[in-house]
């Protein structure tokens, strides 16, 4: 760094503060009621979730406001999602403290609940009479179908049972049948899903039942997703990954025949981290609308499922999609869109009107910050020890950065680890860019968005080939005069933590610095005290205990963390349910015992994330003046 900026700490001046940082909202879970003009969704604002709607189409505009009054919105199950949806003049959602169904009468009035206040729900789904609501239930880590009358007058009941997990349920248009997903353990739902139908019974007196159900799709080794039933109940639609890649089928329903409607290297899918995970929608006239994604770069394609397809022009700002919903009435449909420059919005656009132009419903961030003072990313591949590998370049792009050579890197490992990054904002790595580092967000082995394969590559080798493809990510783009090869740092959160605290156990002084969030420092305690969705995770990217008991202790960083001698940031927050706070208690001893440079920061009141605007500061705040001692001044 040249000696003015040294002096003049400009390279750290930004228009994307920790403050600003702290200032977004979160979006997800658009909804259409079936007047076809009102939208739902989710807003998170700090910790606190918020059901709103507005009428895109209303006179002066988008008309937004909040629906749930005081009481917070959130629901429980797993990872969240399936907060709310909208339909009969309703909102059906799930109270973030005693996890109930509530039902919120759109014209205004107070909330009823529908269900008593024990376990977790999501995905509140009502019949197309509005008879009845179905909704994914779990208590004490018994997950189920189940299904209340949608006046809340009779105590609701399970409709499915039986296996760990279901996800998704769909009403077919008569209402008659009841579509949904559904796998065991050790299974993950991308490893492998079934889609099943139910035909269901009608007592007199009673609820709902399934009087037989059969498997229409999936297996141990396919993973469906998003079941949806064409507008006449004939075929029902969904993402197969049969191929080798996320695909779009149509199985009709009385001859058993199942049609591919997409093809070729590219993804329409997407990893089920949370319930509610919507990759496509069904308009009324029967056409489909879809994220379709390569290398990165996702676009919306609309199909109308004889082979017909076109991608629809929406502003090439916008790289990222997700939650798309159609409007049950008229060709409308609503989507979270966001890009490497763009925060995430809120669109809603008529597929036979100008899509060029959607209508902006709902903004979750104030987007101060000029274009022009922001990283435009571009992808990048190495050559790496498993074959090529892929990931996302992000330039500096500080306007005050001065440097003598190529910049500081920041090399950045995903979570999940079954994840992947992409080309949609990404505000982490926006602000290191803002202040002048270049930062390489890896995609490597296992990670989603390149097919089947790909995401296969890291069974029985994460902490391996993950700490790997980082390495020689980094060693890539220093030979190529893109970063300094002598200041590298890594980071990442949750298993991109575990990433970051194996390579600097595994790999001592090739990083200056490594920045850990939430990572995973023992696989023995993860196996054993993290949430029912991933208790069984590791058997397929370590092995099975006890069997894989030495391997889990190899690739256990706390087991190790003598060998760490480069100076590591620790994140935490104090109520994690995905890596509990002994994770990071332990790593931290270890090292504070052996003499480590270190710096250990716990939230209260955070889980596995921030949602907390002072949290978010806070976090940011640290992150720049560790980086800045530890990696540009060191």
């Amino acid at each position: 760094m040249a000696e003015r900026e040294r002096r003049a700490h400009g390279l750290w001046e930004s228009p994307l503060s920790a403050a600003a940082m702290a200032a977004g909202i979160r979006l997800r879970g658009p909804s259409w009621d079936g007047d076809g003009e009102t939208l739902g969704w989710f807003e998170g604002r700090g910790e606190r979730g918020v059901a709103c709607v507005a009428r895109p189409r209303a006179a002066g505009g988008a008309a937004m406001r909040d629906l749930s009054g005081e009481r917070a919105v959130r629901a429980g199950v797993g990872y969240g999602g399936g907060d709310l949806t909208l339909a009969h003049g309703h909102a059906w959602f799930v109270a973030h403290d005693d996890q109930r169904l509530w039902r919120q009468p759109l014209a205004g009035g107070p909330a009823r609940p529908l269900t008593p206040a024990f376990g977790e729900a999501a995905d509140p789904v009502p019949s197309p009479d509005g008879r009845w609501v179905a909704y994914v239930h779990s208590y004490e880590d018994e997950d189920a179908i189940a299904i209340v009358d949608a006046a809340g007058e009779r105590w609701p009941q399970r409709l499915a049972g039986g296996r760990d997990f279901y996800m998704q349920p769909v009403w077919s248009p008569s209402g008659d049948r009841l579509a949904w997903v559904e796998w065991d353990h050790p299974n993950m739902p991308w490893d492998g899903a079934e889609a099943r139908v139910a035909e269901l019974a009608f007592p007199a007196h009673g609820l709902p039942t399934a009087a037989r159900s059969a498997i229409v799709a999936g297996g141990p080794e396919e993973a469906v997703l998003q079941p949806a039933f064409t507008p006449d109940g004939a075929a029902l639609l969904y993402v197969s990954d049969a191929s080798g890649w996320g695909h779009l089928y149509r199985h009709d329903l009385a001859s058993g025949q199942r049609l591919a409607l997409t093809g070729g290297e590219r993804e329409h899918g997407a990893s089920a981290w949370g319930q509610g995970t919507r990759a496509f929608a069904v308009t009324p006239s029967g056409r489909i609308v879809a994220i379709r994604e390569r290398g990165g770069f996702a676009r919306l394609v609309a199909l109308d499922g004889e082979g017909g397809e076109r991608e629809l022009p929406l502003p090439r700002e916008y790289a990222s999609f997700e939650g798309v919903a159609a409007s049950p009435a008229g060709e409308r449909v609503a989507v979270i869109a966001s890009g490497p420059a763009t925060p995430p919005r809120l669109l809603a656009f008529d597929l036979d009107g100008d899509v060029a132009v959607p209508a902006v419903v709902r903004r979750s961030d104030p987007e101060t910050v000029a274009v022009a003072g922001l990283s435009a990313p571009q992808p990048v591949a190495w050559e790496g020890p498993g074959g090529e590998v892929r990931g996302i370049l992000y330039a500096p792009a500080s306007e005050r950065f001065s440097c003598e050579g190529p910049p500081p890197l920041v090399t950045f490992a995903h979570g999940g680890p079954t994840d992947h990054v992409d080309a949609g904002w990404r505000p982490q790595l926006q602000f290191l860019a803002s202040r002048g580092y270049a930062v390489l967000a890896v995609n490597y082995r296992g990670s989603t968005g390149a097919g089947r394969a790909a995401m296969l590559a890291l069974r029985g080798q994460w902490g391996v080939a993950d700490v790997e493809d980082c390495r020689t990510g980094a060693e890539a783009m220093a030979a190529r005069g893109l970063a300094d090869g002598d200041r590298v740092a890594i980071m990442g959160g949750s298993a991109g933590g575990y990433t970051v605290l194996r390579s600097l156990q595994t790999q001592p002084r090739f990083y200056r610095a490594g920045v850990c969030l939430y990572g995973i420092s023992n696989l023995f305690a993860l196996a054993d005290g993290t949430h029912k969705f991933e208790a069984r995770y590791l058997d397929s990217l370590v092995g099975p205990l006890p069997e894989a008991a030495e391997r889990y202790r190899e690739r256990s960083p706390l087991f190790h963390a003598g060998d760490i001698v480069d100076p590591v940031a620790i994140f935490q927050g104090d109520e994690d349910r995905v890596v509990p706070r002994d994770q990071g208690d332990a790593i931290a001893a270890s090292l504070r015992a052996r003499g480590v440079p270190h710096e250990y920061h716990v939230y209260e009141g955070e889980g596995h994330g921030w949602r907390r605007p002072e949290t978010v500061r806070a976090f940011y705040l640290a992150l720049e003046r560790f980086l800045r001692e530890r990696l540009v001044y060191a």
